[in-house]
């Protein structure tokens, strides 16, 4: 599933082209996704100017001079492409944007778990994704007193926790996994249990982790694209993800990455380095 970084080198790699542009026709190959592209989507948005690309956890944004806005959610498998001129659809693309460029972004998402969806002016807070995000980890004021005030009086492993988009908005099994090793906490630890000390490792492990993450351009396991089609090469640098028996980056003898399931959801960690 895409992830805070792999929409962020998503929003990052369209804006250029986006940003400022007016939307001069939208074409819908199939409603039906995670949520069904709303009755008269085409008639709110063409002829609309996109002020700017935002991005709010994983949820993506275009901010259009009405005040409205377009609400992108990748889901499992979604990706946006941009082509100048449209070839012909592929049976995965669902929803195509042209610019007053004649750029065209296609949403592309074989396993229809994304959507494309508008918000009228004034209506973006009230929408029930949006409104319920926790704390964005890349904010300049995410630390450790953040995460104390979204783990207090949990009692579920700070792995679960960190999961949880209304504690903190946009990190999924990848990065979580990768920030806990970082910290030297162990995915099991009680959440509301951790001290100031270790959360303010962990607070730093997020952003820095997050931080290059989205540098190389996210990570590319199956279905993450960047608009020109390009991967992203994070995956490259795992240290615990997917590295399942390897030996732990801590290069000591005898520690190893293990994985275990929670909640339906692998988990990598080293049960040495991380208490």
């Amino acid at each position: 599933m895409p992830e805070l970084p792999e929409v962020e080198t998503v929003r990052l790699g369209l804006a250029p082209f986006v940003a400022g542009r007016g939307i001069s026709g939208v074409w819908i190959g199939r409603p039906d996704l995670r949520r069904a592209v709303p009755e008269g989507f085409g008639q709110s948005v063409v002829g609309r100017r996109v002020l700017e690309l935002d991005r709010r956890g994983k949820l993506m944004i275009w901010r259009l001079d009405d005040g409205g806005a377009v609400l992108i959610h990748l889901g499992m498998s979604g990706s946006l492409g941009m082509t100048h001129g449209a070839p012909p659809p592929d049976r995965h693309d669902h929803v195509r944007f042209t610019l007053d460029s004649g750029d065209v972004v296609t949403f592309h998402d074989p396993r229809r778990f994304g959507f494309v969806d508008y918000a009228a002016a004034g209506a973006l807070e009230a929408d029930p994704l949006y409104a319920r995000l926790g704390p964005e980890p890349l904010s300049a004021d995410f630390d450790a007193r953040v995460l104390a005030a979204a783990f207090a009086g949990r009692a579920q492993p700070v792995k679960l926790a960190l999961l949880d988009q209304t504690a903190i908005a946009g990190l999924g099994n990848i990065y979580v996994c990768e920030s806990l090793f970082r910290a030297g906490i162990s995915p099991f630890a009680a959440a509301g249990g951790i001290g100031p000390r270790r959360l303010a490792r962990l607070a730093a492990a997020i952003k820095a982790v997050l931080a290059e993450a989205v540098a190389a351009g996210g990570s590319t396991l199956k279905d993450h694209r960047l608009p020109d089609g390009g991967t992203g090469y994070f995956q490259m640098t795992f240290r615990v993800y997917d590295r399942e028996g390897a030996p732990c980056p801590s290069g000591k003898p005898g520690h190893a990455i293990k994985r275990v399931v929670q909640s339906g959801r692998s988990t990598y960690y080293c049960p040495a380095c991380q208490r």
